[in-house]
């Protein structure tokens, strides 16, 4: 499956190419935080109890929802995981 670049998630959503990178970093953290949750059984109320955010902002931020979500509690579940987050930034070709 090809990975969907910020400016072709804007472009699907009739966003700004900001926020659809911002969607797609979400995205990319969230699964890495799912594959976690997956392969060591983690549950939504141990990250939510690691992570220090309630049961059901855990649950709804790994079911999907975005919406009002900010990096800022994405990266607190990416440490809850025991991952970190790397941002890398480069010249545009």
């Amino acid at each position: 499956m090809k990975k969907s670049s910020g400016a072709d998630i804007a472009k699907k959503l009739g966003v700004s190419r900001t926020r659809g990178l911002e969607a797609v970093i979400k995205a990319g953290m969230i699964d890495a935080v799912m594959k976690v949750v997956n392969k060591e059984g983690v549950t939504h109320a141990e990250l939510a109890a690691r992570s220090g955010l309630p049961r059901s902002a855990v649950t709804g931020i790994l079911s999907g929802s975005l919406q009002k979500v900010t990096l800022d509690r994405i990266l607190k579940l990416v440490e809850a995981a025991g991952l970190t987050a790397e941002v890398k930034v480069k010249r545009v070709a």
